[in-house]
């Protein structure tokens, strides 16, 4: 899952009472089986969920909540790439790496003879220590909503008919939420390689690190190490990191980066990754130039939907040609009463959207909400790079091409935040906001990048679903001084 991180109250889960509005929980329905007394038998179900990862974990319990009965497959560490692999244990990291740029901040502050001294397997033991409770927790709380759980691989042996590890289940609804796995370039040397699981492995800091990629990933783990003090290159095959960003978004990225003393290099390959005797690598790029000396070569290079044991051929499901789950807007494969949400789909690969879409699946089909189903429009992401970026929305460029130049207005901003007045270091922090002049301004895109953007963009993405207008903006009063008080001064 992208990463694209869980917040606290997020993240158990999967793990607290699920909240439904429209109606108490007494008054809630239950599932048709339920409701007229049906024994189902041992090995059958209501709803069976291959994959107890996010999406997968909160849909199982939603419709359990329902009086359904349901069972979830497993067969590795219950959370599935966020809670093991992917947002958590990033996003500790990624706290880890902040907190050493605030000490060398703190001189600024008055601090005196801080101790820099950083301590790589402390903080891995602790990370780990607090990704094992989590797994404790969303086990316990899969067992207090009833839900079965099976360890083991599963795969399908007939339309509604799943193995798990020599055993056949049957089961009126399947969904499909196994998740993805990292891919590997290759190129001579790329057994050296680990993925952006492995980095998570890493029993101590690089001293000198090739990251391989330009998306979230690639830029999130190479700030983590650069801040904590790690010698970073970062090679990207393309024009720039995070391509797809807005433009203002990427220069301001690119110059914070560049201010760390991160190395960059875009339009480039990995040609080869030759170790010495000494364990170092040389890594040579595709100009010709090379990195010496490296001690670490991670590759962030994409993740594939992990659909190989799942033996799809024999239900009859059909992929995409990328290699994903065909599903409709209900979150519907072409075989009724088989489903896919998650990395699995070519859809928004983010932890909070698999969740959102297995919870409406699930109202769908064990609470009568017959057109519940999720809307994949300004979905809100946050990627944890240094410093962090949170964006809504069309990019400029897409807005343009959208609704044409002369109908678009655009409102930026690029300052020092509060927290550098008095430091060294001036990162910057840079805010865009995207509207359509026809439609009385409306806000189709909310960028910023700097200190709190991931904590100031929930908020602003209410306001867009909302359909908010650069005059609903100006009409909130400013909370000051903050950076987002920006964002509704804008002239």
């Amino acid at each position: 899952m992208r990463s694209r991180i869980l917040s606290a109250s997020l993240l158990v889960g999967a793990a607290s009472t699920f909240s439904i509005a429209h109606r108490p929980l007494g008054l809630r329905h239950t599932s048709a089986m339920a409701r007229s007394n049906v024994q189902l038998a041992d090995g059958h179900f209501e709803y069976l969920v291959i994959g107890a990862g996010s999406g997968g974990i909160a849909s199982a319990r939603r419709a359990a909540q329902y009086g359904a009965k349901v069972a979830i497959v497993e067969r590795a560490r219950l959370g599935g790439t966020c809670v093991n692999v992917g947002c958590v244990p990033k996003k500790i990291m990624y706290l880890a790496a902040s907190m050493m740029e605030m000490m060398h901040d703190s001189p600024g502050y008055g601090f005196q003879d801080v101790n820099f001294k950083f301590d790589w397997p402390t903080i891995k033991a602790n990370r780990d220590a607090y990704i094992v409770r989590l797994n404790g927790i969303y086990d316990r709380n899969l067992g207090n909503s009833k839900v079965q759980t099976l360890l083991g691989t599963a795969s399908f042996v007939g339309p509604k008919e799943v193995m798990v590890d020599g055993k056949t289940y049957t089961a009126d609804h399947i969904l499909i939420a196994v998740g993805g796995a990292p891919t590997m370039p290759t190129f001579p040397g790329s057994e050296n390689c680990i993925n952006s699981d492995g980095f998570f492995e890493l029993e101590d800091l690089p001293k000198k690190c090739v990251v391989i990629g330009g998306g979230y990933i690639a830029v999130e783990l190479a700030g983590v190490l650069q801040a904590l003090g790690t010698e970073v290159t970062l090679i990207v095959r393309g024009v720039r990191p995070l391509k797809n960003f807005d433009d203002l978004i990427c220069a301001t990225l690119a110059e914070e980066m560049d201010h760390s003393g991160m190395k960059v290099h875009c339009n480039s390959q990995i040609t080869s990754a030759e170790k010495g005797a000494d364990g170092m690598m040389k890594v040579v790029l595709s100009d010709g130039s090379a990195v010496e000396g490296v001690d670490c070569m991670i590759a962030a290079t994409g993740r594939a939907p992990m659909l190989s044991p799942l033996n799809l051929e024999a239900a009859g499901v059909e992929v995409t040609k990328k290699g994903y789950v065909a599903v409709d807007e209900y979150q519907a494969t072409n075989v009724k009463g088989v489903y896919a949400v998650g990395d699995v789909i070519d859809n928004w690969q983010l932890t909070p959207v698999a969740i959102a879409a297995g919870r409406r699946l699930s109202d769908r089909l064990f609470d009568g909400q017959t057109e519940a189903k999720l809307n994949y429009d300004l979905v809100p992401t946050v990627v944890f790079s240094h410093p962090p970026i949170g964006t809504v929305g069309l990019t400029e460029k897409e807005a343009v091409a959208k609704y044409g130049e002369e109908d678009i207005k655009v409102y930026s901003s690029t300052f020092v935040n509060m927290i550098h007045a008095v430091c060294t270091r001036k990162s910057k922090t840079a805010m865009k906001l995207v509207c359509v002049k026809s439609l009385k301004e409306k806000v189709v895109g909310v960028h910023i990048i700097g200190t709190g953007a991931d904590e100031m963009l929930q908020g602003f993405g209410v306001a867009m679903k909302m359909g908010a207008t650069k005059m609903d903006f100006d009409n909130c009063v400013a909370i000051h001084p903050t950076a987002a008080e920006e964002l509704v001064t804008m002239r």
